[in-house]
């Protein structure tokens, strides 16, 4: 694949770059060698995070299938795949068709498929990659009646595994209670070309940071997820040989962790389906993670990799300085970005911003930096100065770019990675 000039980031005087190549180009952030607004990933976090997670995961005799949506990056599949996940989670059909055509070979979707055109497409597609596994989620008696309709009028003969979904009140998706759960997994069985293959559910919605409530109500739903599966056991309900059971957001993934093995009679496996921890970010889920860690009594959690890096364009009044980014380039569904260092063009490192530096307000293509003007001009914002911030939620970052580089903790381009939203 290449890179060049029409997309964001990529320097617009040069040639088209193969995306294999970009580490040759010698590319040095601080050189302004790329243009700014850009989004970079930093190449140590991220081999921190793949380590950290895969730990977490082996040592709870658990596998991860990462939610690729999070990145929609098919060279960062790879990194996780490599690093040992079982596979990658994904949210639509279109986004699972992009991690096959990348050599993803177990695939959840972790949503309801029940259009017409995305049965087709699935249909299409497991025919086409005969040695991938997909598995999506179920949840109501209408969808399957939305899948037996497109059924009674297509030519495939593929079946389906899926994966029953309990919810919970007032939130996303899925079963609300346990016979309306075993209900749709007896008539699951009963319906041709469906195969019931395990229980999912997501736990995140219930994340608030407070120890005792997250713990009891992720203990509840996971005694739901256990009652559930002894009871399709009992009924002989499941066609696999391997059940899985899975859930698994990016906040409070450690809960959950303690309760993805119910004793079967057959195989099990565990399967948590975090996104967010391969790039980690510098508000809320690093917030997250310090409740993981302090519940674990860990040192050491994951790491941020993600940031954006602009420049002041201007300072039109004391106390404000316009940062040349905005909402095309950088999340702000959860929190505003933050500034986290400094540098003049052409220096050989970054240093931290000033305690005072806050992002206040973007617009489509600004970000209002706002400082106190009673401080010592040395803490001022100057036009042209490099201003690198951190993000919070990587997922609404990542949608706004169709490449990143990946940098070493010098700032100097090593590799770079592609983007398909």
């Amino acid at each position: 694949m290449q890179i060049n000039a029409s997309f964001k980031g990529f320097p617009g005087h040069h040639g088209p770059v193969d995306l294999a190549h970009i580490g040759d180009q010698n590319w040095h952030i601080l050189k302004g060698h790329l243009p700014f607004p850009l989004a970079v990933i930093k190449a140590s976090a991220i081999a921190h995070n793949l380590k950290w997670m895969q730990d977490f995961c082996s040592k709870r005799k658990l596998d991860i299938a990462p939610h690729g949506k999070t990145t929609m990056s098919p060279e960062l599949y790879k990194m996780q795949i490599d690093a040992g996940a079982w596979g990658i989670s994904f949210a639509t059909v279109f986004q699972a068709g992009l991690g096959i055509r990348n050599h993803v070979k177990r695939i959840i979707i972790a949503n309801q498929v029940f259009q017409a055109s995305d049965l087709d497409a699935l249909s299409h597609l497991l025919e086409t990659y005969s040695d991938v596994r997909v598995f999506f989620l179920v949840d109501s008696l209408a969808q399957l009646k939305q899948i037996e309709t497109w059924r009674a009028s297509s030519s495939s003969q593929q079946a389906f595994s899926v994966l029953i979904e309990l919810g919970i009140d007032g939130k996303r998706t899925g079963c609300r209670d346990h016979e309306t759960a075993m209900q749709l997994a007896r008539e699951i069985k009963a319906t041709q070309g469906l195969l019931l293959a395990g229980i999912e559910c997501y736990e995140g919605a219930l994340a608030t940071c407070h120890h005792e409530h997250d713990q009891a109500a992720v203990a509840a739903l996971m005694q739901r997820v256990q009652n559930l599966a002894l009871a399709c056991e009992k009924e002989d309900l499941f066609q696999c040989a391997e059940v899985l059971i899975t859930a698994g957001g990016s906040a409070i993934f450690d809960l959950v962790a303690a309760h993805l093995q119910p004793q079967l009679s057959r195989p099990a496996r565990g399967i948590l389906r975090s996104g967010c921890y391969l790039t980690h970010d510098h508000v809320e889920y690093r917030k997250m993670l310090r409740c993981v860690g302090e519940r674990l009594k860990l040192a050491e959690t994951l790491k941020p990799a993600l940031e954006v890096i602009s420049s002041v364009q201007s300072c039109p009044e004391p106390g404000l300085a316009l940062l040349s980014m905005g909402k095309r380039d950088v999340s702000y569904d959860m929190d505003l970005p933050v500034p986290i260092w400094q540098a003049a063009l052409g220096d050989a490192a970054v240093s931290s911003v000033p305690a005072h530096w806050e992002i206040k307000a973007l617009n489509d293509q600004h970000a209002y930096l706002h400082f106190n003007p009673q401080s010592p001009a040395s803490e001022h914002p100057a036009v042209g100065q490099i201003i690198g911030s951190g993000i919070s939620h990587p997922c609404t970052t990542f949608d706004k770019w169709r490449w990143m580089p990946i940098i070493n903790d010098d700032y100097v381009v090593t590799s770079g990675i592609s983007i398909h939203f």
